[in-house]
């Protein structure tokens, strides 16, 4: 039971239906859907190139406790942080879990973001650290996915496994939604999430 969004709905320039467009502490997020000749379902993507210190877009319409969602996105620019995420249990732009790849950093993180604080989640198996170290070169379209069930969150990234999470601490359903931070300019195409029995 998967439900695919790729934008293509929604005139260009505008903000796509059924979203919440908005962000976790300060700024000005700008959410549009654009036209991308690259996109991997043309001809449209939903683009974020405002500057808050997160950018949060949240499908306002959904309530998943344990699923997946996946979406392929692909870092544009930024100087401060180049970075894509994806969100799941939200509860508001406050609450909520996020897994990020960021293409200054070349590194996959999942995070817990409580009351607007985020920190980062430990690897099954391994204690410290910050997330996994991968290449996620800019202006090229990547796959970012996270199935999660129960306290159990399994990171995947361009078709490969790359780490799994354990966390207890939003156990109920939420919003799955999208991310970004500071100056990332980052498109995103073909956001898939569906519910697991």
């Amino acid at each position: 039971m998967a439900e695919t969004l790729n934008f293509d709905d929604a005139p260009a320039g505008r903000s796509p239906a059924g979203w919440t467009l908005t962000m976790t502490g300060k700024g000005e997020p700008k959410w549009t859907v654009e036209a991308d000749p690259t996109a991997p379902s043309k001809p449209n993507v939903l683009k974020q190139s405002g500057r808050a210190t997160f950018p949060v877009a949240i499908k306002s319409d959904t309530s998943i406790k344990d699923g997946f969602v996946e979406v392929k996105f692909k870092a544009v620019a930024g100087s401060q942080d180049r970075a894509a995420g994806l969100i799941w249990r939200a509860k508001d732009a406050g609450n909520y879990y996020v897994v990020r790849a960021n293409a200054l950093e070349d590194n996959v993180v999942l995070y817990k973001t409580i009351n607007g604080i985020r920190t980062s989640l430990d690897i099954v198996g391994r204690r410290g650290g910050y997330g996994v170290s991968t290449p996620v070169p800019s202006g090229r379209w990547h796959v970012l996915r996270c199935d999660f069930a129960g306290s159990r969150f399994k990171v995947t990234y361009n078709g490969q496994p790359l780490f799994e999470v354990e966390d207890t601490t939003i156990a109920q359903a939420g919003m799955i939604g999208l991310w970004t931070k500071a100056d990332s300019v980052t498109m995103f195409d073909d956001l898939t999430y569906g519910e697991t029995k």
